[in-house]
């Protein structure tokens, strides 16, 4: 196979963002904040996790006063920058068995679909299209290695009784839904969807607007005063909330509390240029979503106007609660991993040329599940650690934020994503070091098994470290 070199450089703005603000129109950033603002609650962050929580806090207590900061403007994160794949956790069963338990892991799975109920609800009443289609997702073996998985798959879902929730398709009905030379056995996951992840986050904005938010964007949050109130200091202005959301994704490491929970990788990302011609010729007619069985999954799924967009989970390892190193948004290696995985996993796009890449960094947790807490003896309160599952995931923190903010106890704050005790990752420098001797490990597996070839013994050995350590991080 020939070497695949990064054909295009990492941008700071994803497609999806552009496509979605010309989309929109002529519509003004919100002013940013000037002078002092009361609030009964204050939320910092503008993407899906913050939006979802204003939005559930009005209406549940429509007469609340609630101010949400944003550092640039809705959707500029890693909201409007993941690849739009909506599923909860019935695909991430053996995961999360390991860390909560059977009934945990129901629990979990169970919110999930709450999540997808809801976010379906939102699509069809926002009055816009967000390229909402419930398609499924298939996840596809492309060498016998990733074979071997599906059976341990397919074990978990019978002892949980989670049968109607996957299946297994053979190589024929794979290649009946997309024809690849690669593809062999899948699991098919028929409630997940695909969505227009920009489109959603803007969509989310204007009905928080609507629903009486107080909106001020391009004001980030220089610090917060955990008192009785709150106090939120920025550039030019200052907030006094009772209670106090902090949404601002991979920026959360910075806080003492949270950084030995959480770990910092990155993921990037390709879109093509439309090619319905070719997806027609691949026999590629549904809505799914896709994936490999890979560690560092590629991720991948088509648009409405026939673009493909293809993610690889492989990117760099980041370095104590630095979310903003450039490594993490620029990296061309990991933008021609990306593209590597296009060209293979889908040869009928061979020629199709790239229209973006782009890159951004993932709070991946202690044990690869979303946390949602309350900081202790303060009113502040969080959600972390959706390590790049976070479409789905952010729903059920905007309802865990919500209620955790009203002191409710109900389906939503009982969840073990509130009520779980979190394991803690290596401090530093042997977090980084050792992450990234992993993550080179398992990459140089991965790639010698899709070549059909043995991996070096260090590497296989240095690739079991984590199960054999009995860490979360660096298994699948």
């Amino acid at each position: 196979m020939r070497p695949f070199l990064p054909s295009i450089d990492p941008s700071d703005c994803s497609w999806w963002l552009d496509e979605a603000l010309k989309n929109e129109g002529s519509v003004p950033a919100a002013a940013p904040l000037e002078g002092e603002c009361k609030a009964d609650v204050a939320i910092v962050g503008g993407g899906f996790a913050g939006l979802w929580t204003a939005l559930t806090l009005k209406s549940r207590r429509p007469g609340l006063s609630v101010v949400l900061i944003e550092a640039a403007i809705c959707g500029s994160g890693a909201s409007g920058k993941n690849g739009g794949k909506v599923h909860g956790y019935w695909s991430s069963l053996g995961t999360a068995v390991q860390a909560l338990g059977r009934d945990g892991a129901l629990a979990i799975a169970r919110a999930g679909d709450w999540a997808q109920d809801g976010i379906r609800t939102f699509a069809s009443e926002c009055d816009r299209d967000i390229w909402w289609r419930e398609g499924g997702n298939l996840v596809v073996a492309t060498t016998s290695q990733q074979e071997e998985k599906i059976a341990d798959v397919m074990r978990h879902a019978r002892e949980l009784g989670a049968e109607d929730h996957v299946a297994v398709l053979s190589a024929e009905e794979v290649q009946a839904r997309c024809m690849s030379p690669v593809f062999r056995r899948g699991l098919f996951y028929p409630d997940a969807a695909t969505v227009h992840p920009a489109r959603l986050a803007r969509a989310l904005r204007q009905a928080a607007i609507d629903r009486g938010v107080a909106l001020f964007e391009n004001t980030p949050m220089l610090s917060v005063d955990p008192g009785h109130p709150c106090r939120i200091k920025t550039p030019r202005g200052l907030i006094v909330a009772r209670e106090v959301v902090l949404a601002t994704n991979a920026a959360l490491s910075e806080r003492r509390e949270i950084r030995p929970h959480v770990s910092l990788f990155s993921s990037y990302v390709v879109m093509t240029e439309p090619a319905p011609e070719q997806l027609a010729a691949m026999g590629w007619k549904g809505d799914e979503g896709l994936a490999d069985l890979r560690m560092f999954l590629h991720y991948f799924r088509k648009t409405p106007d026939g673009r493909v967009l293809m993610g690889s989970g492989s990117g760099p390892v980041g370095y104590g609660d630095d979310a903003q190193a450039r490594h993490l948004t620029h990296d061309r290696a990991s933008i021609g991993r990306a593209e590597a995985g296009l060209r293979r996993l889908l040869p009928g796009l061979q020629e199709v040329p790239l229209a973006r890449a782009w890159g951004g960094a993932i709070d991946v947790s202690a044990d690869r599940l979303p946390f949602f807490k309350t900081i202790p003896d303060t009113r502040i309160h969080y959600a972390c650690g959706f390590s790049g599952h976070g479409v789905n995931a952010t729903y059920i923190a905007g309802q865990c934020l919500a209620s955790l903010v009203l002191n409710e106890e109900d389906r939503w704050s009982t969840l073990p994503f509130c009520t779980r005790s979190l394991p803690q990752l290596p401090p530093e420098p042997f977090r980084f070091t050792g992450a990234s001797v992993i993550r080179s490990a398992i990459l140089a597996c991965e790639e010698a098994d899709e070549q059909d070839l043995h991996a070096p013994a260090l590497a296989r050995a240095v690739a079991k470290l984590p199960k054999i350590l009995g860490l979360r991080i660096g298994i699948r």
